[in-house]
């Protein structure tokens, strides 16, 4: 478990296709505290530590079945690229955002950038089936980012991102057409499953 929560800014230092996809991420984790098997979210996808080094600079390496490629972004991950990363919620952290899972339901549009004072507001455009669980003062996880949802009309919603969301996560270069991974809220989906049952 997540909490939407970018505790840093990795790099994709390359990928291969070894049947899966292979990347190895450059990180300012102390890897020495990191154990083979862990979870990290990389722009909001859990992903398992599969190999970790410190030379040249600090990196883990992740494995990713064809079935998240094709739900996620991380199939366009190429060397240089900056990434969201959280490590694993552990019992007595801080739960500063929302329970995230690092199940990403999809993928969002971007449709719209505009300057607001300081902040940016993007709107993004959901997936038919999932914009339905997005209400206005929710949840969303974006690319790993706990966010609060301005507005809803349709399929689109609205975010702004203060300057300090945009210095410390992948958001300040956000660009219009970037197709982001979207989890939707966990309690948005129970809500919905509920008033389905009969």
């Amino acid at each position: 478990m997540f909490t939407g929560i970018v505790t840093d800014m990795g790099r994709i230092v390359e990928t291969k296709v070894t049947g899966d996809l292979r990347a190895r991420i450059a990180t300012g984790y102390d890897v020495n505290g990191i154990d083979i098997g862990a979870s990290i979210a990389c722009d909001g996808v859990c992903l398992t530590v599969v190999a970790l080094g410190s030379e040249p600079e600090n990196w883990f390496d992740v494995e990713i079945s064809a079935e998240t490629v094709s739900k996620t972004n991380l199939g366009t991950w190429v060397p240089g690229k900056r990434v969201n990363l959280e490590r694993a919620l552990k019992v007595g952290d801080e739960l500063g955002g929302h329970i995230v899972s690092g199940h990403v339901d999809g993928l969002a549009e971007v449709v719209k950038v505009a300057p607001e004072g300081g902040s940016v507001r993007v709107t993004f455009r959901a997936p038919r089936a999932l914009a339905r669980f997005i209400a206005p003062k929710g949840s969303v996880a974006l690319n790993g980012t706990s966010l609060t949802v301005n507005e809803v009309e349709g399929c689109d919603f609205g975010v702004n991102f203060i300057p300090h969301t945009q210095a410390m996560t992948t958001w300040g270069a956000v660009k219009l057409g970037d197709m982001v991974n979207l989890e939707i809220d966990t309690m948005a989906r129970y809500v919905a499953r509920l008033r389905e049952w009969d």
